[in-house]
């Protein structure tokens, strides 16, 4: 006889609210969380357990869905949405969660389906968690990589993208990128130099446990760049809500250490928002400087201005304006050209990003980079040196774009940054890094440096 099931815990009644409104109303998931944390009061703690939950059924939903089709003996598609959601909670929390229970992952995942208006539906959600928990040795075991449709289902992603890791980066390779999709993303910080003294802040905050310097090789150690293992502490949560410190991966830092902006330079700064970026070039280029951030949507240009204020970045101008066909002036520095990207290097920090992509989506996407990369191209001066960067894993974004403008003349040579950087170089083109979640345990950039004659 099972223990009396007692009320659905705060942070799951969250995570399976922000579960339903990801798949069934296509919510941002990093969106839909802290909402839905607000109006429960989580507190700290909870909130965490809630993230965990939420964030990894979302990734694992390729795993649970085809688990649950087998399991169940129907196509997910012919069950409750309250049903599905349930499961696909309660599927994570017995196959790749430790810290709960098997009898409290299958009770609160009853409840909450009964709670979702799925009544009946509720034993078919204790009839197949419980199998689960039975079997789950086994159908761990029989989950394998040995083709990309296998992979795909066993490493939870779309069969299209991980026959396109398949196809452009080999089996192994493909492989072990996908694995890397499902680990924790990195917890890097960059100190401002705006707002605090770089050395002794990295000397104070490098004391604290589970604070580090940044590692790799180069540019992935970049100075002021910091690396946190598990719960941020008060400390840096206060830096991080004075100015002083600002979220940014390394490979996203990296980016601003191959475009290498000097003091009193003029950059041009495309598709700008947040302005992460914005703000790490008008540190380097300081108040003789200037740095033109464009961006077409009005309310991320907001949200670059707001951060510039609160990071002291005086030097950033916005402008809102059309990145690839708007005139954005000429005779700049500098150029970093950042446009919209797949953002297949960044699934781990994305729970849901996975979901939303396909290949239409990139051949879109290349077409429009192509436009944008050429708009900066003619806003560079002779002499003048521009990055193109992206935050995906894509041969037609990254190299194919690239190339492309290339092979348009504009007196343009691409710099040999493989040379400069081996062991980021890409193995599609050495003249341009790539950066792996799996090898370099940041998030999977793509950047080139052109030089306008």
């Amino acid at each position: 006889m099972s223990p009396r099931r007692g009320p659905v815990s705060p942070a799951r009644r969250v995570a399976f609210e922000v579960i339903r409104r990801t798949f069934e109303e296509g919510a941002f998931a990093d969106r839909a969380l802290p909402a839905a944390a607000a109006r429960a009061r989580l507190d700290r703690r909870d909130r965490g357990q809630a993230q965990r939950l939420a964030y990894g059924a979302i990734e694992r939903r390729g795993t649970a869905d085809a688990l649950i089709a087998s399991l169940a003996q129907r196509p997910v598609a012919e069950l409750e949405p309250a049903v599905l959601a349930a499961l696909r909670l309660g599927l994570f929390e017995l196959l790749f969660a430790d810290a709960t229970p098997d009898h409290a992952a299958v009770d609160q995942a009853v409840e909450l389906a009964k709670g979702g208006g799925a009544k009946r539906g509720a034993g078919l959600v204790n009839a197949v968690l419980r199998r689960a928990a039975r079997e789950r040795t086994a159908l761990l075991a029989a989950l394998d990589d040995a083709t990309p449709a296998a992979a795909a289902i066993a490493h939870s992603l779309p069969a299209w993208l991980a026959e396109l890791w398949w196809r452009e980066l080999g089996a192994a390779e493909a492989r072990s990128l996908m694995r890397a999709s499902n680990e924790p993303a990195e917890t890097a910080l960059r100190v401002n130099p705006l707002r605090a003294e770089l050395g002794v802040t990295i000397a104070e905050l490098t004391a604290l446990d589970g604070v580090g310097s940044a590692s790799g090789p180069a540019p992935l150690a970049p100075r002021g760049a910091l690396v946190v293992e598990g719960p941020l502490p008060d400390r840096i949560l206060a830096g991080l809500a004075r100015g002083e410190l600002i979220a940014q991966s390394r490979a996203s830092q990296a980016v601003v250490e191959v475009l290498e902006p000097q003091r009193g330079e003029r950059v041009l700064d495309l598709c700008a928002g947040p302005g992460i970026k914005t703000t790490a070039i008008a540190a380097r280029v300081g108040e003789r400087g200037e740095v033109v951030a464009v961006e077409a949507a009005s309310s991320r240009a907001s949200q670059i201005r707001e951060l510039c204020d609160r990071l002291g970045a005086r030097a950033v101008r916005v402008v809102e304006a059309d990145a690839a066909g708007d005139d954005l002036g000429a005779g700049y520095d500098r150029v970093l050209v950042d446009p919209p990207c797949s953002d297949l290097g960044t699934l781990a920090a994305r729970p849901d990003a996975r979901w939303r992509k396909s290949p239409e989506t990139i051949a879109r996407l290349a077409d429009l980079q192509r436009r944008i990369l050429a708009a900066g191209v003619r806003a560079l001066r002779p002499g003048g040196r521009l990055v193109y960067s992206t935050c995906t894993i894509s041969a037609a974004e990254n190299e194919g774009t690239v190339r492309d403008v290339l092979d348009a003349g504009g007196d343009l040579e691409a710099d040999d940054l493989g040379a400069a950087f081996a062991p980021l170089a890409s193995a599609r083109d050495r003249r341009f890094l790539q950066t792996r979640p799996d090898r370099d345990r940041t998030a999977g950039f793509f950047i080139a440096r052109l030089v306008k004659g």
